[in-house]
């Protein structure tokens, strides 16, 4: 049994001897990660300041669609396949599908908490000390409950802190540079076809145990084609907003953070609610999900920014 194993048997221990007391909490740590903050940065771009948001947005998307890249490429089982032994927390095992390297909850928490700290470890050192916490303790929390390996998490980590670098430098290079930023959304567009093109089209490991797959790769593509959905929405909305738009945030008005909380209450409604039913179960697991997420990131970068000029008296 190989190292990462036995650490994982090691936290299982403690789990264990501690009559689970710690789950519910390593558990709440995994969900805000995926289901709270990815809205975060419409809320940055909205409300606080464009060019974070910009940052945020292109961080968070770009990461996700990196990750599901990897996952795609190699293909790693679940620690629970690997050995019996392993045995996750509550809930855990059947809300931690598919492949297992590198873990999604540790991308997205570093993209999103990591961008904060970028923001904020010179203005509020508090708040920048508070997400290096969360962020320590969200990617604990997946060997904790038992659904990833420690390299699982430490390459998720470094994959997001690798793209927050990137998109830091690039949108240094690319600021006032009109042409520029257009040649690279059509790279961007051109890439996500090649990506959908490259996870249909790759070989997948195929085992069975007792005549049942063990990971089926159609559907562990759903979350690739929500990432690559996005990535097309951002793309297309920062052209929009460059070219037509010119959305600034209305500081200092009365109405934009009620206006802020009503986009988000839509955009959250639209992703839980509405387009499950309305969209992914008519399109399909693929197309479904890439349209889904597409309209999200596309209204908020596009319709939302208008409203919220026009209610705030903003001018054109």
């Amino acid at each position: 049994m190989g190292i990462d194993l036995k650490y994982l048997l090691f936290l299982q221990g403690i789990r264990v001897s501690t009559g689970g007391a710690f789950d519910e909490f390593f558990n709440a740590l995994s969900k805000v990660a995926v289901d709270i903050l990815p809205f975060l940065p419409f809320i940055i771009f909205w409300s606080v300041n464009k060019k974070w948001g910009y940052r945020f947005l292109f961080t968070n998307y770009c990461a996700d669609l990196l990750n599901g890249l990897v996952k795609l490429t190699v293909c790693a089982y679940r620690p629970w396949i690997r050995s019996d032994l392993i045995e996750p927390a509550g809930d855990s095992k059947v809300a931690a599908t598919g492949y297992s390297f590198p873990s999604g909850h540790t991308v997205l928490a570093t993209a999103n908490y990591g961008t904060v700290i970028v923001a904020q470890k010179n203005k509020r050192k508090w708040l920048a000390i508070l997400c290096g916490v969360l962020l320590f303790l969200t990617a604990l929390s997946r060997n904790f409950l038992g659904v990833h390996t420690p390299q699982d998490v430490l390459v998720g980590f470094l994959e997001s802190c690798l793209v927050i670098w990137i998109v830091g430098k690039v949108q240094e290079k690319i600021s006032g540079k009109e042409k520029l930023q257009d040649g690279l959304t059509l790279a961007g567009l051109f890439s996500v076809a090649v990506f959908i093109l490259y996870v249909t089209k790759k070989p997948y490991p195929m085992d069975y145990v007792d005549g049942k797959l063990l990971v089926d790769p159609q559907v562990m593509m759903n979350d690739m084609f929500k990432a690559c959905g996005a990535v097309t929405g951002l793309l297309i909305g920062s052209y929009f907003d460059r070219h037509y738009i010119h959305y600034e945030v209305p500081q200092g008005s009365a109405n934009l953070p009620l206006l802020t909380w009503i986009g988000f209450a839509i955009i959250f409604a639209w992703k839980t609610l509405f387009s499950p039913s309305m969209v992914v179960a008519p399109l399909g697991g693929h197309w479904g999900n890439f349209v889904a997420r597409f309209i999200m990131v596309l209204f908020s970068m596009t319709v939302w920014p208008v409203v919220i000029r026009k209610e705030c008296g903003a001018g054109k």
